[in-house]
């Protein structure tokens, strides 16, 4: 359907995008929704999904509204789903409402909802339209896409490097190449993944936590913190091992796990692909899972890995103004090219300076 949003419309739905980013670290695995009721240009009604099990935008927004939704329009970022869940349809609490339009910004994908909402609406009498700050929405959801519709994460490789491409000294010592705003920026990008992955070299090397560390962060989702040990061989007394987030290393068949280090996180077998895991495979188990978003810490192998096998959807790039020499790691390890035209091609869809550092978030440009 092919329809002329009005200005209103516009200011309307970017305002019920701007409350969907209100639940980005918090909704997991549910996308993030917002919802304004309006009639012309006075709102009546807002509100956003929160988290998942509790009641949807379109519930939050009804009850602000209460009897002036009669006749209104409902502006929603996603299509209002049309099953019982752990809520009730919202479909059919818009229709039970008396709302006369509804605006849709994006249609949902998942297959227990996927034009049913729109249906069940439009059967109802109510006039419904879709498209108006699609990609917008889209994009604020990106992992969810994602997922419904490729059975896979979206995967960003986040990585910090000098000047001249290098992520850590020859001896591995990395601390600090960035500055603490980037730092700071980094646990943004935790907070909104479903998983934090990285690989028993980067365990053994470094010790990360791979939690998230920002005010009021005991209300956020916790990542699930993800380990590629094919061997086991993560130690005893390793920060992933601690049980303080929810954890889970995924190892080859060979791997022996007969003693305690395990007993606080869960473990689980990935088919093998030569002498590493398969990287498809450990994709697969996250997307069962419900893991939309997958945020990579790691080592150039692994990252190197995940991109020269086409599963790297986002590279997120923060740059040091240093220099540390051609003896230092490299960004990633890839294949080597002998003709330029095999080169990878990328694209900057943001770049912004962070304290002293400039960030990048590229994308390919194929």
């Amino acid at each position: 359907m092919t329809s002329t949003f009005t200005a209103i419309d516009h200011a309307h739905m970017a305002h019920a995008l701007r409350l969907a980013e209100r639940g980005l670290f918090t909704t997991q695995p549910n996308p993030r929704v917002g919802c304004v009721i309006a009639h012309g240009e006075q709102v009546v009604g807002t509100g956003f999904h929160q988290r998942a099990g509790e009641p949807h935008a379109e519930v939050f927004a009804l009850r602000e509204a209460a009897d002036q939704a009669r006749g209104a329009t409902a502006y929603v970022t996603l299509e209002p789903c049309a099953h019982h869940g752990r809520t009730p349809p919202c479909a059919d609490a818009l229709i039970a409402a008396g709302v006369a339009r509804v605006v849709i910004a994006a249609e949902d994908p998942f297959p227990q909802v996927a034009g049913r909402g729109i249906g069940k609406l439009r059967d109802a009498g109510i006039a419904v339209e879709t498209g108006l700050l699609r990609e917008r929405a889209r994009e604020l959801n990106i992992g969810f896409f994602s997922r419904i519709e490729r059975g896979r994460p979206w995967v960003r490789v986040k990585l910090a490097m000098s000047l001249d491409g290098r992520t850590a000294l020859a001896d591995g010592e990395s601390k600090w190449i960035t500055g603490e705003a980037a730092r700071a920026d980094v646990q943004r990008w935790r907070a909104r993944s479903s998983a934090i992955l990285t690989g028993s070299g980067t365990v053994l090397a470094d010790d990360p936590r791979l939690n998230v560390r920002l005010p009021g962060g005991e209300a956020f989702t916790p990542p699930l913190r993800v380990v590629l040990d094919r061997q086991l061989r993560t130690p005893a007394g390793s920060h992933v091992l601690d049980g303080t987030a929810p954890t889970l290393l995924l190892h080859g068949e060979q791997a022996g796990a007969n003693d305690g280090r395990f007993h606080k996180v869960e473990l689980a077998v990935v088919a093998e692909q030569g002498d590493a895991l398969d990287l498809s495979a450990v994709l697969g188990v996250l997307a069962h899972r419900h893991c939309s978003e997958v945020h990579v810490e790691a080592g150039p192998t692994l990252c190197g890995a995940l991109f020269a096998a086409g599963l790297v959807d986002e590279l997120l790039i923060y740059v040091a103004p240093l220099l540390l020499g051609d003896a230092a790691r490299p960004l990633l390890q890839l294949p080597l090219l002998t003709d330029m035209a095999a080169r990878w091609k990328l694209q900057a869809i943001d770049r912004r300076i962070v304290g002293d550092d400039l960030r990048l978030l590229m994308r390919s440009a194929a």
